[in-house]
């Protein structure tokens, strides 16, 4: 019997505002589909008719994001949060899902920390299994650079930032987007292990 899936598929549930977000939310599904053997659906939440819940019930981890408006997940992200109740009392349908999450806004901090702990909760009420981010924080020392990976310092989730009077053509700036990447490949690096030794168990 082989222990190795033939494939992952990671979901990549999201609401953009303006553009931006939905650029971070690329990054990050093109971060996990570089990694072999990995399958990745990006899932808008502007609608959410019986196809988006059963491509995400059927995805091995899904990675939400959102913006952050007024220090939290916009409102439409919150919808899509208060209607999945219909999974979770499904017997948490769901549950030992991987997940992660990401979050824009305008603001260099924003608060945009509540929102990766918004999206944890959420995840975690679903039962699911959290992944952070795993890179030492950027632009942290006189000698770093504005380009350096994780320059928001965040673990909880990957942040960007897009100044207000960009369009997403511009913003959020390639380094947030290498590390929404770089989120992206660790989840389906930890999807494929979590496969494996579900199979092995």
């Amino acid at each position: 019997m082989s222990t190795t899936p033939a494939t992952a598929t990671v979901a990549v549930a999201y609401h953009s505002g303006y553009g931006h977000t939905a650029k971070q939310a690329e990054a990050v599904a093109a971060g996990a589909a570089s990694v072999p053997g990995t399958v990745t659906e990006l899932v808008p939440l502007d609608e959410l008719t019986e196809g988006v819940w059963e491509r995400l019930t059927a995805a091995d981890a899904i990675i939400f994001g959102a913006p952050t408006y007024m220090g939290s997940p916009s409102w439409v992200f919150k919808k899509f949060a208060e209607e999945s109740v219909r999974i979770w009392a499904a017997d948490l349908g769901w549950r030992d899902k991987i997940a992660a999450g990401f979050t824009n806004s305008k603001a260099m901090s924003g608060d945009k920390l509540n929102s990766l702990v918004d999206l944890a909760v959420f995840a975690a009420q679903h039962g699911m299994i959290w992944v952070g981010l795993d890179i030492y924080p950027g632009w942290a020392e006189s000698t770093a650079s504005i380009e350096d990976l994780n320059r928001l310092g965040s673990w909880m989730g990957a942040m960007a930032q897009s100044d207000a009077d960009l369009s997403a053509e511009k913003a959020p700036p390639a380094t947030d987007l290498r590390t929404a990447a770089a989120l992206g490949a660790r989840v389906a690096q930890v999807t494929h292990r979590h496969l494996r030794g579900a199979l092995a168990a």
